[in-house]
């Protein structure tokens, strides 16, 4: 479970529920049928109109990306496998590692080390493995988008929803009381889609961004250090190299425990 999306949604639905008391609005003002259905029905129809259908299917499992806390190893780890292959490749060949290959279960790196211990050019399997990177990126951005969109339609259907419900008040005048409560309710439609827009999908946008970048940044290591094993590198070469992608706090971890 990512608990910092979880932690997100709680505090900006309590600051929301909050202000509104504090200024003496109910909660209850926002069980408001018609704006519910303008901002959330009128954004979902936005986003099917904006983006094809192979995309939207995709849409659920972004969700669980959303709420589910990253797999990935961990570089640290990463890092110390590849100065243990590099050592084994020195001493007994790069074919020695095929049994090594059996056991990794990322299909990334799997895929890179096959093609290494076959024999491939550096060249060769950097250009395959950078297509494969680009093509994740692109499809990564394509699912950010989506959300990204409907932060952008929701507020713009909270000000239409909020001109209905004024045409709606200001038809019959002659009641102020009334009046003011109509207008009052015509509102909180723009409430409602500057709140999921900017609380909800613009937030869900960026964190799907930074889950990629961390995932292709993780990605560009591994090519990095196959490539290193391949070249026939040097166990502590490529243990420097491959920190350069660290932050300075993790890099200095990392060379605590490599010398430990």
């Amino acid at each position: 479970m990512d608990i910092s999306t979880i932690v997100g949604l709680i505090i900006g639905f309590i600051a929301l529920l909050v202000g509104m008391t504090l200024k003496g609005v109910t909660p209850d003002a926002l069980l408001n049928p018609a704006a519910i259905l303008i901002i959330i029905v009128g954004t979902i129809g936005a986003v099917v109109i904006a983006f094809p259908m192979d995309e939207l299917k995709r849409v659920p499992a972004l969700f669980g990306v959303l709420f589910k806390e990253q797999k990935l190893a961990s570089d640290g780890e990463l890092i110390k496998m590849f100065s243990d292959w590099a050592d084994v490749a020195r001493r007994e060949g790069l074919l020695a590692l095929e049994s090594k290959a059996d056991e990794i279960e990322d299909p990334f790196l799997k895929s890179g080390l096959g093609l290494a211990i076959d024999g491939q050019n550096a060249d060769y399997i950097r250009d395959v493995l950078t297509e494969e990177v680009e093509a994740m990126s692109d499809r990564h951005a394509a699912g950010a988008l989506i959300f990204s969109q409907a932060g952008t339609y929701a507020p713009t259907l909270g000000v239409l929803g909020a001109v209905v419900g004024l045409i709606a008040a200001l038809k019959d005048m002659n009641d102020i009381d009334a009046l003011g409560l109509a207008i009052s309710a015509a509102f909180v439609a723009t409430l409602l889609g500057i709140f999921t827009g900017y609380v909800l999908w613009h937030p869900f946008a960026n964190k799907l961004k930074r889950k990629s970048a961390v995932e292709v940044q993780q990605k560009m290591m591994i090519i990095e250090g196959i490539l290193s094993v391949l070249e026939g590198e040097a166990p502590r070469v490529i243990e420097q190299k491959l920190a350069s992608y660290l932050p300075n706090k993790e890099r200095v971890k990392l060379q605590e425990q490599l010398e430990s």
